[in-house]
């Protein structure tokens, strides 16, 4: 895998419910190196911290190759790199093989992969419309959050190297599907709570199928 873009992005104001809203999901490349650190990446916009940031989600990374899809069912867009609001554009990068604590150094940075991404209304702000996040959760190819290990910068054409693969087998593919399955797989769900990667908060989402 490999950094094609590096992006971040500036504070957009749209309106929402009658409402005046803003969002850090307009996301631009820069030609610039980004740091990485603990809860953020340096410059970037976080609206909604609760949502965004943090330990769990310093970083989001999505893949190059999912963009013909999405071009090709959103032509009239105007298409860049960062439109999924994606920190990092990727090439190489396959969900159903990386797996949820999995380590990767990106230039001098130390990350490990936490969770996948769970779209929201502000991605369909940015595609214009709110179709898009039904499309992005049959899709099921979400891009994955990284928790940092060690702060470092990266840049374009950086590679992600495998350092330590997790050996707990919960990929990001399968915690994605998992979120939305109607019917929770118990074998998937115990997969998900052994693995130490995972964070608490889903796994407290998680046990409630497992009582009930």
């Amino acid at each position: 895998m490999k950094i094609i873009a590096t992006n971040i992005g500036k504070p957009t104001t749209f309106e929402w419910n009658g409402a005046t809203e803003q969002t850090g999901i307009f996301k631009y490349p820069v030609g610039a190196p980004l740091l990485l650190t603990k809860h953020e990446v340096v410059d970037d916009t976080i609206i909604d911290r609760v949502h965004h940031g943090g330990t769990h989600k310093a970083c989001y990374i999505f893949s190059m190759e999912q963009y013909p899809y999405w071009k090709e069912l959103y032509p009239h867009l105007a298409w860049n790199w960062g439109m999924f609001g994606e920190n990092l554009t990727v090439s190489g990068m396959d969900e159903s093989v990386m797996r949820i604590g999995d380590v990767y150094r990106i230039g001098s940075a130390l990350v490990q992969v936490s969770q996948p991404r769970e779209p929201c209304y502000k991605l369909g702000v940015r595609f214009e419309d709110q179709q898009v996040l039904r499309q992005f959760i049959a899709r099921a190819h979400s891009g994955t959050y990284l928790r940092i290990l060690e702060e470092g910068t990266v840049r374009k054409g950086d590679a992600l190297q495998l350092v330590e693969q997790s050996e707990n087998p919960f990929t990001v593919k399968q915690f994605f599907e998992l979120l939305y399955a109607k019917q929770k797989s118990s074998k998937m769900i115990q997969l998900a709570l052994d693995n130490p990667s995972v964070p608490d908060y889903k796994k407290a989402r998680f046990k409630k199928h497992l009582r009930h």
